[in-house]
């Protein structure tokens, strides 16, 4: 007959690894802090012709760890940054005003009084 052993193993017995002390607080503060990056591409192929290729880049960090690294795009996104929406609006709103001042320029005033004779 086969023994399957006892469960828990003795205290005796030799664990394979030490156990894991940490709970998923400072897993997520490790990683945060250095940051991780997961990438992996997906590409079908049909008859050696390429059909499809997906490239997936994920990179997690905090804020600070981004900066660090040169990433700081949500800053300058107007969907997801307030500052960037209103310095959106007022640059359309200067160049608008840009575009209505030469229409205006353009117009010749003697035209003008003409037609409203």
């Amino acid at each position: 007959m086969t023994d399957v052993g006892t469960w828990p193993p003795a205290a005796d017995e030799a664990q394979p690894y030490a156990p894991v002390t940490g709970n998923l607080a400072d897993l997520l503060e490790r990683v945060l802090d250095k940051g991780i990056v997961i990438a992996g591409d997906i590409k079908i192929d049909l008859l050696d012709i390429e059909l499809l290729t997906i490239r997936l880049r994920l990179f997690i960090a905090s804020v600070d760890t981004a900066r660090k690294a040169g990433i700081d795009w949500w800053e300058t996104d107007p969907a997801l940054s307030s500052r960037a929406a209103k310095d959106a609006l007022a640059q359309e709103n200067a160049l608008l005003r840009e575009r209505l001042a030469a229409l205006e320029g353009a117009s010749d005033p003697d035209d003008e009084r003409e037609g409203s004779r």
